[in-house]
């Protein structure tokens, strides 16, 4: 196992193969329509199928938390969180309401740039969700949804948000506040969801809940803070591993406790560290991958019915998400990371003046 305190390869081999099995969950939906993804969700393999999502966020936790440590102010943190997320996800909303939209609608264009759904759609640039284009993908198997990956986006924000109250009320001073914080992000979804329905619902079908995926960050967040305590060993992480997939397939409320278990295992794999491989050592194709893959698979779809068998619309829509993923990394996703010099100046010239003033306030 490779020290914790470096970064390891199985990292960035994870968010790549994570991002692959959302491609492949998400051509049953596209190629057979709702009916048929609610039974490949409550199928015998759905706690596999749920697992794909938690492991994402409880990687992007752990890792998260690495940028936090390495930040010396809260703001270059999130600085450095909106330089990752929004850049290109504005180029992906931006395409699919100015270019894929305007090509495959079945409205004229004069409608279509003037319709209530045309310019509601860029809320997506924000975080604020917004699925459907006017005319676009009407006569899919799954209709009108243009990017159904981005519903994950709010949560993600949330992940940040959370982190950052926690980092205000002292948590890298008093790092046990991270998982009794992600205990109470838990119990208050519990509670909504008691208060709202009337009872607890066991969360069977589908996805894993967005509220649950902000748990499984703050529990790679709060691993990160325990690292150098934690043993990662394979027998843990083969008994957390049997542990979370049963949680997530007989259990009742399982899928509350689940993100633990989940995280343990998925920190371990991270922490492996096979060589690295040349798509793996200078880019990250995860994060375009996971942006544009919807949208290619339902305009590969919207062909007709032989584009509509789940492994050819897989197959294909892989080739093409990885060619968008990676112009997505060399011309959005890179050059914006550059901005992290020019950011660091300023966090220099702030604290240079904080100093002087005798009034820092360090991310620490």
């Amino acid at each position: 196992m490779v020290a914790v305190f470096g970064r390891s390869s199985g990292f960035d081999y994870m968010r790549l193969v994570l991002a692959t099995a959302v491609v492949a969950l998400h051509s049953v939906i596209i190629c057979y329509g709702q009916a048929v993804d609610i039974a490949f969700w409550t199928s015998e393999a759905r706690p596999l199928f749920r697992l794909v999502l938690p492991m994402f966020f409880a990687l992007s936790g752990f890792l998260v938390a690495g940028s936090l440590v390495r930040s010396r102010t809260l703001g270059m943190f999130l600085g450095l969180r909106a330089i990752r997320i929004f850049p290109a996800l504005s180029v992906e909303v931006l395409l699919s309401a100015l270019v894929l939209g305007a090509l495959v609608t079945t409205l004229p264009s004069g409608l279509y740039f003037t319709h209530p759904e045309f310019l509601s759609y860029f809320w997506n640039l924000v975080g604020h969700v917004h699925f459907r284009l006017p005319g676009v993908f009407e006569e899919n198997p799954h209709p009108l949804v243009v990017n159904g990956q981005l519903w994950t986006v709010p949560y993600e924000l949330y992940c940040y948000i959370a982190l950052a109250l926690f980092v205000l009320i002292g948590a890298q001073k008093h790092r046990i506040i991270l998982p009794i914080g992600s205990v109470a992000v838990l119990a208050a979804y519990a509670l909504f969801k008691f208060a709202r329905d009337g009872g607890l619902p066991a969360e069977t079908t589908g996805p894993v809940p967005g509220a649950l995926l902000v748990v499984a960050f703050l529990a790679g967040v709060s691993i990160h803070a325990y690292r150098a305590e934690l043993a990662f060993s394979t027998p843990i992480a083969f008994a957390s591993a049997v542990l979370a997939v049963c949680l997530l397939w007989f259990v009742p409320y399982g899928e509350y406790v689940a993100m633990w278990p989940v995280t343990y295992m998925t920190v371990y794999l991270g922490l492996l560290d096979p060589p690295r491989l040349w798509f793996v050592r200078d880019s990250d194709y995860s994060y375009g991958l996971f942006l544009y893959s919807y949208p290619i698979q339902q305009t590969i779809a919207s062909a007709g019915p032989v584009f509509q068998d789940w492994q050819t619309n897989f197959l294909l829509s892989m080739v093409l998400g990885l060619m968008f993923a990676a112009l997505s990394w060399h011309v959005v996703e890179k050059p914006a990371l550059g901005l992290k010099r020019p950011m660091r100046s300023l966090e220099d010239r702030w604290l240079a003046r904080q100093l002087r003033s005798g009034s820092v306030s360090l991310a620490e």
